[in-house]
C-alpha cells in the first residue's frame, strides 16, 4: 500500500507540471514495475508446490545411517530373588531371640537352559538368601577358607564398595533368541553333611516337628563350624521365562517345586533332560519333592535402568555409588556361534569358565580314601614350589569379590564324582607358556573324629591327587572338553614334563595315578575380546604381532597366513571385525609385494562379502564412519591406503583375474569407495594439505591409479548387467558417489574428466538397462551440495561481470555452453538425445531433469528471485529441445478437456499431421511474416525496447560460492589425454547448436511427458529474468519464435482451470491442483 501512494503521489505530481512529464515517465515505469514485481514475489506459491512428484521426491541424498558400535543385548530380563523357605523352621540363635528362620544356610545358583538349543546359555548368578542370623553360623570359618581365599581389588574398591556388592539379590539377564523351551533354572546347595538322600530327609516330612527342627540345626551349626566352606548338591527347581518368540515375559510362570537333587544326574546335560520332561506332569509327579517355596519374579528392563555392573563388575552408566538402591549384577550371556547373532566386540571383556565335569577315581591304587572328593581349582603362572595362585577368580556371595581359589561342591561317597559347577576366571591381557589351571583333589572327612579317640587329630582334607592344564596350546587359548591325567605329587618344574616314548621322559619324575590314564574331564568356555578360538585368525594375529616386534616379514609366509583366512568362522569375524580390518589395511600399507596387497584386497573382499551375506551391512557402515583410522603416512616408509587399495582394485577388476572376487568387489564397492574417500581425507587433514592447491594435493601415481580404476570399471559395468544385474548396478551407483565426493578433495578438472570418460561409453541405442545406470550416475553427481557452484565459472580480475547481456547467454548447447557449464551441459545432451529413444528411456530422463529443477526450486539457499534467475539461465537451452519436439506435442491426446469442434485458428494450427516418427519434420507454416520486426515483442511485454530498462545486479546471485569451480588446475598432474579414437560425452553430437540438424523422431509423446516437459518449461520461464527472455527473443528466428510461442499455448490447454466441478467429474483432484498453481503463476 506504501509503495501504492507513492505512485500516486508521483502521478499527482506530474498532473501539476506537464512539462516535466518526460523526466518522470521512466521513474514512474520502473517504481510500478518494482511494485509490481515484490507483490508477485511474495504472493505467488512455488509452481512445483503441489506437484505429487516433488511431494514424493527425496532429494536429501543421505546415505544409510551409520551409527557407532555400541554394546546390544538381547530381551533383557530382571531378576529379584526375594526368598527362599522352606517348611523346617526354627530360631537359630543361641537364646532363641529373634525371627523363625531355616534351620541352616542355603546358596542359590540361577542359571538359563534352552533346551530347544539343548545348552546353557548364561553364566551362573550365585545368590545368598540367608537371613543374617543364619549367616552368622558360618560367622566363626576364616575369610580364607570362604570361597576361597582372597581380597578385592584395589580399583574396584575405589569405586565399590565391597560390602555392597557381597549379597547380591538382582540380576540381568539376556536372550538374544527368546523362545517359550528357555528355562530358568535354580540349583541350590547347603553346607557339606552327608548324602543327599540323608541331608533332605528331614525337609520331605509334611510334619512341623519341632524336635527335628533342632537337630538338624544341631548338626548343622556343626557341619558349619567345620565343613562350611564345602557345599552339597541339595534341590533344583525351574520355570519357563517367555510366552512366544517376541519376548513376552510370562509373567503368570512361577517356579516349580523344590525337586531333590538326583546324585546321579548332576550335570548339564541331566538338567537339559529333566527340562525336556519338565512339562509333562506325569514324568515329574514322580521326582521326590522337598517342602518349601523359592520367591523369585522377573520383569523388563528399562533403558535408563540404575545402578547395575557388567560382568566384569565395572559399573555402568547411571551409577550412583552414595546411594541406598541395591545393586544389580549383569549375569554374561553365551550367545549363540552365529554370524547374525555375533556383534562387533564394543567393551573389553576376558573371562574363561571352567566346568570340572567328572573324575573316574574308582581303579586307583595311590590313596588309601578317596570317596567324598573335593576339587579346588586355581590359576597360576608358575609351576615353582612356593608360586602363589593369581587372585582372579571371581568369588561367591559372603566372600571377597575376587579369589584366589574355588571349591566344586562334594558328592558323599562318590569315587566317580561328576560335577556342575562354573568357575569364572578374570584372565590377564598377556598370557605366556607359564599360566595354567592346577585342579587340587581332596579327600573330605564328613564325619567328626570327636566321636572316636580324643587324642587323633580331627583331619577334615587330605589331599588325593593333583592335575593341570596348561592355558595356551601352540599360542592359543585351550577350549572345549579336555581329559588329562593325574599325579599323586606335584614336583617342582611340573610342567616341564613331557613323555618322549618307549617309557622315556623330560622333565620331573612325577607319580601317575592309574597309569596316567586321563581321569579327569574338565571343559573350558572362552569369553573374550583378546583371544580368538579361531585358528586361521590366530595365526595372521600372531605373524602381525612378531613382525612388529621386529621379526622380518616373510612375503610368502603371510600370503599363506592371508588365504587361509578365508576359511575362518563367520561368528570370529564378526565379532573381531574392526580389529580384523584394521590389520588388513595395516599390512596393506607396508606390503612390498603386489602378490600381497592383492591378497589382502581378496581377503577384505571376503569379509565385506561375508558381512552382506549375513545382513550386518550396518557394521561396516558403522566401521568406515567411526572405526576406520588410517595409518600414519610416511613417505619413506609406508604408503596410502587410498593408493594402494585403488591399485590392488585395478589388478582383482582385471579380465584375466578371478571373475567370482571381482564380482563381489563390484557387488559391494561401496565399502571400497567409502574406504578410499576417507582415506583420503584424512591423509589431507593429518599432512596439512587441506588449503594446498586441489593438483598438488595427490601426486600424479594416485591420478593415473583413480583413472584407472574408472576405466576397468566401465566394461564390467556395460556388459555384465544381463549376467549380473545387482553387482553392476551396485558398482555404478557406487563409482557415482565416488566421483561425487572426489569433487571434495581432488582438482575438479580431473573429476570431470573421469565423468566424460565414464559417460562416453554409453551410446545411443543401449538396451533400458544402460540408461537406466547413466541417468543414475549422472543424478548421483548432480546430487551434490554445490551443484549450482560447479555449474557457474567465475571469473578473476577486474573485469567482472555485471550485467546478464554480459553473460553471453547460449540458449542452445553449443560446446562453449557445455564447457562452461559441465554438468548442467552434460545433462541436457543426455535427455536430448534419450528423447530421440522409446518411450521407457523417455520417461528416465524427463523424470531426473524434473526432479532436479523440483531440487532447484525448493532449496533455501537460492531462494531469492535472482538466484532463482541466474539458475534458470542454466537451463535455456532446454528451449531448444523442447523445440526440436514441438510436433510431438499433440493437444487432442493431452488437452483435459475435449477439444471444441469450432475451435478458432489459433488452436487449429496445433493440430499438427500424423508424419513418420523417425523422419525430420517440415516445420509447420507460421502466420507471422519472416520479416517481423523485434521491437513487436517488446511492445508485446509492454514496454518498447527489451533493453530500456535496467538489469538486476548480478552481484546479488552468490556466485562467491563457486570461485574457481570450474577453473582446473589439473595441468600438472593430470594424464595425458585418452586415445583421441575414444568418443567424449561432450562431443557426440556434431552440430553446435541444438539438436535441430539431426534426425528426431515424431512419435508423439504421452501425457506424463508432456506434463513434466511443461513443467519445467514453465519452471524456467517463471525464473528467468525478463532480460534474458528479451534476449532470446532477440536471438531466435521466426520459426523458433513461433515454436516457443505454440509451447506456451500448449501449457494453456493442459493446464486450463475447468472448473472444480468438471474436474471433479472427469480429472480428479491432481490436475485442479496444477491449474490452480498454473493460474496463481501467471496472474
Amino acid at each position: 500500500m506504501e509503495t501504492l501512494m507513492k505512485v500516486d503521489d508521483e502521478q499527482s505530481k506530474l498532473e501539476g507540471s506537464g512539462s516535466g512529464l518526460d523526466s518522470y515517465l521512466p521513474e514512474l515505469v520502473k517504481s510500478t514495475r518494482e511494485a509490481e514485481i515484490k507483490l508477485k514475489s511474495e504472493s505467488r506459491v512455488k509452481l512445483f508446490y503441489l506437484d505429487p512428484d516433488a511431494q514424493k521426491s527425496d532429494f536429501s541424498s543421505a546415505e544409510p545411517e551409520a551409527k557407532p558400535f555400541e554394546e546390544k543385548f538381547g530381551k533383557r530380563i530382571l531378576v529379584k530373588c526375594n526368598d527362599l523357605s522352606f517348611n523346617l523352621q526354627c530360631c537359630v540363635a543361641e537364646n532363641e531371640e529373634g525371627p523363625t528362620t531355616n534351620v541352616e544356610p542355603f546358596f542359590v545358583t540361577l542359571s538359563l537352559f534352552d533346551i530347544k538349543c539343548n545348552r546353557k546359555i548364561s553364566a551362573d548368578f550365585h545368590v545368598d538368601l540367608n537371613h543374617f542370623s543364619v549367616r552368622q553360623m558360618l560367622a566363626t570359618m576364616s575369610p580364607a577358607l570362604l570361597n576361597g581365599s582372597g581380597q578385592s581389588s584395589p580399583v574396584l574398591q575405589d569405586i565399590l564398595h565391597e560390602a555392597a556388592m557381597q549379597y547380591p539379590k538382582q540380576g540381568i539377564f539376556s536372550v538374544t533368541c527368546p523362545h517359550p523351551d528357555i528355562f530358568l533354572v535354580a540349583r541350590i546347595e547347603k553346607v557339606l553333611q552327608g548324602s543327599i538322600t540323608h541331608g533332605a530327609e528331614p525337609y520331605m516330612k509334611s510334619s512341623d516337628s519341632s524336635k527335628v527342627a533342632q537337630k538338624v540345626l544341631k548338626n548343622a551349626k556343626q557341619a558349619c563350624q567345620r565343613l562350611g566352606q564345602y557345599r552339597m548338591p541339595f534341590a533344583w527347581a525351574a520355570r519357563t521365562l517367555f510366552k512366544d518368540t517376541s519376548g513376552n515375559l510370562d509373567r503368570n510362570a512361577r517356579f516349580s517345586a523344590l525337586y531333590k537333587q538326583d546324585s546321579n544326574k548332576l550335570s548339564n546335560d541331566d538338567m537339559l533332560k529333566l527340562l525336556a520332561d519338565f512339562r509333562k506332569p506325569e514324568k515329574m509327579a514322580k521326582l521326590p519333592v522337598i517342602l518349601g517355596n523359592l520367591d523369585i519374579t522377573i520383569d523388563n528392563v528399562s533403558s535408563d535402568f540404575p545402578n547395575y555392573i557388567n560382568s566384569s563388575y565395572i559399573p555402568v552408566k547411571q551409577f550412583e555409588t552414595c546411594t541406598k538402591t541395591p545393586i544389580t549384577f549383569e549375569v554374561e550371556e553365551f550367545v549363540p556361534c552365529i554370524p547374525k547373532h555375533t556383534q562387533p566386540y564394543t567393551i573389553y571383556n576376558n573371562h574363561l569358565y571352567v566346568y570340572p565335569k567328572y573324575l573316574k577315581y574308582d581303579s586307583q591304587k595311590s590313596f588309601a580314601k578317596a570317596r567324598n572328593i573335593a576339587i579346588c581349582i586355581e590359576f597360576k603362572d608358575s609351576d615353582e614350589e612356593d608360586s602363589q595362585p593369581l587372585k582372579c577368580i571371581y568369588g561367591r556371595p559372603g566372600g571377597p569379590v575376587f579369589t584366589r581359589s574355588a571349591l566344586a561342591a562334594v558328592l558323599h561317597h562318590h569315587q566317580n564324582p561328576e560335577f556342575y559347577d562354573e568357575i569364572k576366571i578374570e584372565l590377564p591381557t598377556q598370557l605366556h607358556e607359564k599360566h595354567h589351571l592346577l585342579f587340587t583333589f581332596f579327600h573330605v572327612s564328613c564325619d567328626n573324629s570327636s566321636k572316636g579317640s580324643t587324642k587323633k587329630k580331627d583331619v577334615v582334607e587330605t589331599q588325593v591327587g593333583y592335575s593341570w592344564l596348561p592355558l595356551l596350546k601352540d599360542g592359543r587359548v585351550v577350549t572345549n572338553e579336555q581329559h588329562i591325567p593325574v599325579s599323586a605329587n606335584l614336583p617342582s618344574g611340573y610342567l616341564g614334563y613331557q613323555e618322549l616314548g618307549m617309557g622315556r621322559h623330560c622333565g620331573p619324575e612325577i607319580k601317575w595315578v592309574d597309569g596316567s590314564k586321563p581321569l579327569l574331564k574338565v571343559s573350558t568356555h572362552l569369553v573374550s575380546t583378546v583371544y580368538t578360538q579361531d585358528q586361521h585368525l590366530h595365526n595372521f594375529f600372531q605373524y602381525c604381532q612378531k613382525t612388529e616386534s621386529g621379526a622380518q616379514a616373510l612375503g610368502n609366509e603371510l600370503v599363506k597366513y592371508l588365504k587361509s583366512l578365508h576359511a575362518m568362522e563367520g561368528h570370529v569375524m564378526i565379532a573381531f571385525l574392526p580389529t580384523i580390518l584394521n590389520q588388513l589395511f595395516r599390512v596393506l600399507t607396508r606390503a612390498t609385494h603386489e602378490e600381497v596387497a592383492v591378497n589382502v584386497t581378496r581377503v577384505i573382499i571376503h569379509v565385506v562379502a561375508q558381512c552382506h551375506e549375513e545382513g550386518l551391512e550396518s557394521h561396516l557402515r558403522s566401521y568406515v564412519k567411526y572405526a576406520y583410522k588410517a595409518e600414519p603416512y610416511i613417505a619413506s616408509e609406508y604408503k596410502t591406503v587410498h593408493e594402494e587399495l585403488t591399485k590392488s582394485m585395478t589388478t582383482i577388476l582385471k579380465p584375466s583375474a578371478d571373475f567370482l572376487t571381482s564380482n563381489k568387489l563390484l557387488k559391494y564397492s561401496w565399502f571400497f569407495f567409502d574406504v578410499l574417500i576417507k582415506s583420503m581425507a584424512q591423509h589431507l587433514i593429518e599432512n596439512s594439505k587441506v588449503k594446498v592447491l586441489r593438483n598438488q594435493r595427490f601426486p600424479a601415481s594416485y591420478h593415473h591409479a583413480v583413472e584407472t580404476v574408472v576405466n576397468m570399471l566401465m566394461p564390467h559395468i556395460t556388459q555384465k548387467f544381463r549376467d549380473n544385474p545387482e553387482a553392476s548396478k551396485n558398482a555404478n551407483h557406487s563409482l557415482a558417489v565416488f566421483i561425487k565426493r572426489c569433487f571434495t578433495f581432488m582438482d575438479r578438472g580431473f573429476v570431470f574428466k573421469q565423468i566424460n570418460n565414464y559417460i562416453s561409453c554409453f551410446a545411443p541405442g543401449d538396451p533400458k538397462t544402460l540408461f537406466e545406470y547413466k541417468f543414475e550416475f549422472l543424478r548421483v553427481v548432480c546430487n551434490h551440495e554445490h551443484y549450482i557452484p560447479l555449474n557457474l565459472p567465475m571469473p578473476f580480475g577486474k573485469g567482472r561481470i555485471q550485467r546478464y547481456q554480459d553473460l553471453q547467454l547460449d540458449y542452445s548447447l553449443t560446446d562453449e555452453f557445455c564447457r562452461n557449464h559441465f554438468l548442467v551441459g552434460l545433462l541436457l545432451r543426455e535427455v536430448g538425445t534419450a528423447l530421440q529413444e522409446f518411450r521407457e528411456v523417455r520417461l528416465i530422463a524427463i523424470s531426473m531433469l524434473k526432479n532436479l529443477l523440483i531440487k532447484h526450486s525448493f532449496d533455501d539457499r537460492y531462494a531469492s528471485r535472482s538466484h532463482q534467475a541466474r539458475i534458470a539461465t542454466l537451463y535455456l537451452p532446454l528451449f531448444g529441445l523442447l523445440i526440436e519436439n514441438v510436433q510431438r506435442i499433440n493437444v487432442r491426446d493431452v488437452s483435459p478437456f475435449p477439444v471444441n469442434a469450432g475451435s478458432t485458428v489459433k488452436e487449429e494450427s496445433l493440430i499438427l499431421p500424423a508424419v513418420n516418427p523417425l523422419v525430420t519434420p517440415q516445420k509447420s507454416g507460421n502466420t507471422l511474416d519472416n520479416n517481423l520486426h523485434k521491437d513487436l515483442f517488446g511492445a508485446i511485454s509492454g514496454i518498447a525496447s527489451p533493453y530500456t530498462t535496467s538489469t538486476p545486479n548480478i552481484n546479488s546471485v552468490r556466485n562467491a560460492d563457486s570461485r574457481g569451480s570450474l577453473i582446473s588446475t589439473d595441468s600438472g598432474n593430470s594424464l595425458p589425454e585418452r586415445n583421441s579414437e575414444k568418443s567424449n560425452s561432450l562431443d557426440k553430437h556434431q552440430q553446435s547448436g541444438t539438436l535441430g540438424n539431426s534426425v528426431v523422431r515424431c512419435d508423439k509423446l504421452d501425457q506424463s511427458e508432456i506434463k513434466s516437459l511443461l513443467m519445467c518449461f514453465l519452471y524456467i520461464l517463471k525464473s528467468m529474468s525478463d532480460d534474458a527472455l528479451f534476449t532470446y527473443w532477440n536471438k531466435a528466428s521466426t520459426s523458433e519464435l513461433m515454436d516457443f510461442f505454440t509451447i506456451s499455448e500448449v501449457c494453456l490447454h493442459q493446464f486450463q482451470y475447468m472448473g472444480k466441478r468438471y474436474i471433479a467429474r472427469y480429472c480428479g483432484g491432481f490436475i485442479l491442483k496444477c491449474c490452480v498453481i498454473f493460474c496463481i503463476t501467471w496472474i
